[in-house]
């Protein structure tokens, strides 16, 4: 009959050398300072590409109220995206966290469909070339890219029980960031087919990132 003791011994000798090959895990920051990193992150990307802005254009519109409050309206909507992301990337975090970013996206979408109606009070305003909307579209797109790629990176350090929907917050965010950082280059009103590109631009950044960045997040797979 085996020694109960000995038996007792044996498992608490496998218990301490296997704690022993246990490497500490470096605990994340809270989702408030990883929202912190990542507005740093698009203030950095912000100063890169302001030399190549038309500054005096981009405080002509700035000057503009809707356009003016559709920017700010459009980095609160990044900023809030982003923390609902880290919060949803906890494991036992509510998924309510997602209705976080609606307020001041209805808020941007809003302040940007004034920016229509003036352009059909007023037809003599700079309205957009084909080209430009073009050139809008693919800004979008470009600079959503990598700021979607370092949000998926920061985010797969969590354990995101939800990943597709931590994913999608995070391309709202990354478009959402990109359509703010346009203000500057933006060279015209803002119409409804203008709103309609950056609307498209948004929500194929968003499908994206909720299937491609999902799978990246999935540790089940």
């Amino acid at each position: 009959m085996p020694d109960p003791a000995s038996h007792k011994q044996r498992v608490t000798d496998l218990v301490d050398e296997l704690a022993q090959s246990l490497t500490p895990v470096r605990r994340l920051p809270g989702p408030a300072m990883r929202t912190l990193a990542w507005c740093c992150a698009v203030l950095v990307l912000s100063a890169i590409l302001l030399p190549l802005a038309d500054l005096g254009g981009m405080w002509a519109r700035l000057g503009v109220p809707d356009l003016r409050y559709a920017a700010v309206c459009a980095f609160l909507t990044s900023a809030s995206a982003a923390f609902a992301a880290f919060q949803s990337s906890v494991p036992g975090r509510s998924p309510a966290w997602a209705l976080l970013p609606l307020p001041p996206l209805v808020l941007w979408i809003g302040f940007s469909g004034l920016g229509c109606l003036r352009s059909w009070i007023a037809p003599a305003a700079n309205l957009a070339e084909p080209e430009e909307m073009r050139g809008c579209f693919t800004f979008l797109m470009s600079v959503s890219l990598p700021l979607s790629v370092l949000l998926v990176t920061m985010l797969r350090r969590a354990c995101p029980l939800r990943p597709n929907l931590t994913a999608a917050l995070g391309g709202l965010a990354a478009a959402a960031a990109a359509a703010a950082l346009l203000v500057p280059f933006h060279p015209h009103d803002a119409t409804a087919i203008d709103l309609l590109v950056h609307l498209a631009a948004v929500l194929i950044v968003v499908g994206l990132n909720g299937l491609l960045g999902g799978r990246l997040l999935d540790r089940t797979g």
